[in-house]
């Protein structure tokens, strides 16, 4: 379903072209939250994170527009403050970075370009696309930050049966979200939105299957590997072998919102734009 959206979008965009248009940058600054394993919730304020980001917007008319943007995001989560009693015991937690490149299409529900007078002064709007990102997870211990890929916390990469290689950090995303654009000057609007994006990994917080061996983790990934797999309060690693770690069919998510400034880079423009070709006034 949101494939077939995607394409819609696209085949539209491209077909009212050659209609005004108009290109503007924009600055965000805002949040992040992530949907995982340590957070069953996408928008959980504990665990809020900053966000920001630079955008291009090329404008095909009044009602779509390509944004392509490169955001950066902190995620993190913890279950030693969870409500769950098994999230409390199990007793993991985690920050990641996140690097995100998008490629966006917008649909404005009323006509809307900063850069024309006479277009509607505010707009609510909607957006998908895809996105590519890097994410690196790490974890507190020992007074330092340390990053979990590399150790294989599920024995990932160590060859013990049952375990698979080291995820990627690079992945994409399906984004999807809307908000509110509002303007300011012909020169200037403003834009207050929220969007998440599903990803297809599940290890954005580099938990997901089941515990390893724990002495035998620590005889191939290596004693720090070995200790910030299993955390757990009740100090039992030799009885949470193959138990329980994460739940791997459900991927994780991550989200990112906030307010945006932008600024037109067109100096001319024509109020001639109609969607989808009509000549409807």
């Amino acid at each position: 379903m949101m494939r077939k959206f995607f394409w819609v979008i696209v085949f539209s965009a491209l077909s009212t072209a050659s209609y005004s248009q108009s290109s503007e940058i924009g600055v965000m600054i805002g949040g992040a939250g992530y949907k995982g394993d340590l957070n069953p919730h996408l928008f959980t304020p504990k665990f809020l994170g900053p966000s920001a980001g630079l955008f291009y917007r090329r404008s095909f008319n009044s009602f779509w527009s390509l944004r392509l943007g490169l955001s950066i995001a902190s995620i993190k989560a913890s279950d030693a403050v969870a409500n769950d009693d098994y999230q409390r015991v199990r007793n993991l937690s985690f920050r990641n970075g996140i690097i995100d490149g998008s490629a966006l299409f917008e649909f404005n529900f009323f006509p809307f370009q900063t850069a024309s007078e006479s277009s509607n002064k505010i707009t609510p709007f909607i957006f998908s696309g895809i996105s590519f990102f890097r994410h690196n997870p790490k974890a507190y211990y020992g007074g330092s930050w340390h990053e979990l890929q590399p150790l294989g916390t599920e024995g990932q990469g160590s060859g013990l049966p049952g375990t698979e290689s080291k995820y990627k950090r690079f992945q994409f995303a399906l984004p999807i979200g809307g908000g509110i654009k509002v303007w300011l000057s012909k020169r200037f609007s403003l834009t207050v939105e929220a969007g998440a994006r599903r990803t297809y990994t599940d290890y954005l917080d580099d938990v997901s299957t089941v515990y390893p061996d724990n002495l035998q983790l620590a005889a191939t990934n290596g004693a720090l590997a070995a200790a910030l797999s299993d955390r757990s309060v009740l100090q039992q690693t030799d009885l949470n072998a193959n138990r329980q770690r994460g739940t791997e069919a459900d991927k994780d998510w991550y989200m990112m919102g906030g307010l945006t400034i932008n600024w037109t880079l067109s100096k001319k423009y024509s109020d001639r734009c109609k969607p989808f070709r009509t000549k409807l006034r």
